[in-house]
């Protein structure tokens, strides 16, 4: 199965940047679904960004949409999620994820196979 490992998560004061990364090992397709979400605590976890691992497509939550920025690097089977303008209400545990990419390019979990086990995101003022 596929292993995704998060990092880069930390602290920064609002209207800061960060960059995550997700690593994944193990056996990959041609074309693969991934994407990064996110749980704050006492909510449910919603999607930020989201692509394919070949061809075109990105997808964004309207909430990051001018402020995040999801890219790959398929040389190194990464994925990197650039996260700027950081708001108070960006403070998450942040979660890659990966699927087949057999039923198009979203951010419902339902689309999504293998997770990873999140990094801390914290934004203060």
């Amino acid at each position: 199965q596929v292993h995704l490992v998060e990092s880069g998560g930390g602290s920064v004061q609002a209207g800061g940047s960060l960059r995550l990364s997700c690593a994944a090992s193990g056996p990959m397709h041609r074309r693969l679904l991934m994407g990064w979400f996110r749980q704050a605590p006492g909510k449910e976890r919603e999607g930020v960004a989201a692509l394919y691992t070949a061809g075109d497509g990105t997808y964004y939550a309207d909430s990051v949409k001018e402020r995040f920025t999801v890219s790959r690097d398929n040389a190194e089977n990464t994925l990197t999620l650039q996260m700027n303008s950081l708001k108070l209400e960006d403070t998450a545990m942040y979660y890659c994820a990966a699927g087949s990419g057999a039923y198009g390019l979203g951010l419902e979990t339902e689309l999504f196979d293998f997770w990873g086990q999140g990094t801390q995101v914290t934004v203060s003022s």
